[in-house]
């Protein structure tokens, strides 16, 4: 079964880290988080699609009947690892040192995946708001030196609930997993804060450190009261382009993960900037016509707009210095 497959490839390339997307997505989802875990391009990032359809995305297994869970998720382990076997021979990595790593459904594979045999472990395994799912006729074994996991979950996490993901957490640390439990004020998503605490932990993984076994709940960030607007084609007009103030527009879409990155960086921005620009949200999915009039194809896309017209933007997740750099942020007008 061969995946489709998004690979992002860093200048210094010399691991592999493989980056499994959630329930409904794509290969293009968590692909565009490489350049937030990777800054640095240590790593060669490949980002296989599932091969299951499921409403707008792809799938990894199944969850009609018990029945069919087991066998559609051994069939998609078997394609995972054609995919990374594939790349560890054109790229000349060690299938021992990749990290795997996935969010939501995509976290629960990956889960699966660095835990299904000791012959092939990968170095660490990262669980964006995943679970340990039922396994059906796969068993888990838990023998041997085990790789470093890093488990991340919102605290307010509406699709798997914070109770399944320390039902996970526990069942790794009763198997004596080194294992970092990080929660965020959050839903099911990636935030900025949650990205860093990612590639911090990538980081030590690379050198070949063990990162130590902890527990953190992580405080909510500083509230911006009002600081972030929603905008949608009634008052498009009448906010952005009839605004005396220079105005940011954050077009996104909740099923994108990029934009789920990159949405902290704009609170932040509206925070820094407030009284200088004007920031607001566009959901492309409820103004296509928005989306429609200024062809924006790809999100997150942040645009900046002066005097009726979006003089400049910037596509994908970035961090708050590249992003406002791109958009011509570094004087306050």
């Amino acid at each position: 079964m061969g995946l489709t497959t998004n690979v992002v490839r860093g200048d210094k390339a010399e691991r592999l880290l493989v980056l499994l997307h959630g329930i409904g997505s794509n290969e293009n989802d968590l692909a565009a988080l490489a350049p937030v875990l990777d800054p640095d391009g240590y790593f060669i990032t490949i980002s296989p699609r599932g091969p299951y359809a499921y409403g707008p995305g792809f799938a990894w297994f199944k969850m009609e009947s018990p029945e069919l869970v087991g066998s559609t998720m051994q069939s998609s382990l078997a394609a995972i690892d054609e995919v990374i076997d594939s790349a560890c021979d054109q790229y000349g990595l060690k299938r021992e040192e990749m990290v795997i790593g996935g969010f939501s459904m995509g976290g629960a594979m990956s889960l699966v995946r660095g835990f299904s045999s000791a012959a092939s472990r990968p170095a660490g395994v990262l669980v964006m708001s995943g679970f340990l799912p039922p396994l059906g006729n796969i068993e888990l074994d838990w023998s041997g030196e085990l790789p470093p996991v890093l488990m991340q979950h919102g605290t307010n996490d509406p699709m798997v609930p914070l109770e399944r993901a320390r039902w996970t957490a526990d069942e790794l640390k009763s198997h004596n997993v080194a294992l970092q439990f990080r929660t965020y004020p959050m839903e099911h998503t990636v935030t900025q804060e949650s990205a860093d605490d990612a590639r911090d932990w990538l980081e030590q993984i690379r050198k070949g450190e063990r990162p130590a076994s902890l527990e953190v709940d992580v405080a909510p960030p500083p509230e911006v009261p009002g600081a972030i607007k929603a905008v949608n084609s009634t008052n498009f007009d009448a906010e952005v382009l009839s605004s005396e103030m220079p105005v940011i527009v954050d077009f996104w879409a909740p099923w994108c993960g990029p934009c789920r990155a990159v949405g902290p960086v704009v609170e932040q921005i509206a925070a820094m900037r407030k009284g200088a620009y004007k920031v607001v949200k566009c959901n492309i999915d409820e103004s296509p016509d928005i989306a429609q009039r200024y062809n924006i194809a790809s999100i997150p896309l942040i645009g900046l707009f002066r005097g009726g017209r979006m003089e400049r933007s910037s596509l994908g997740a970035k961090p708050r210095q590249q992003l406002e750099a791109e958009l011509g942020m570094l004087v306050i007008p």
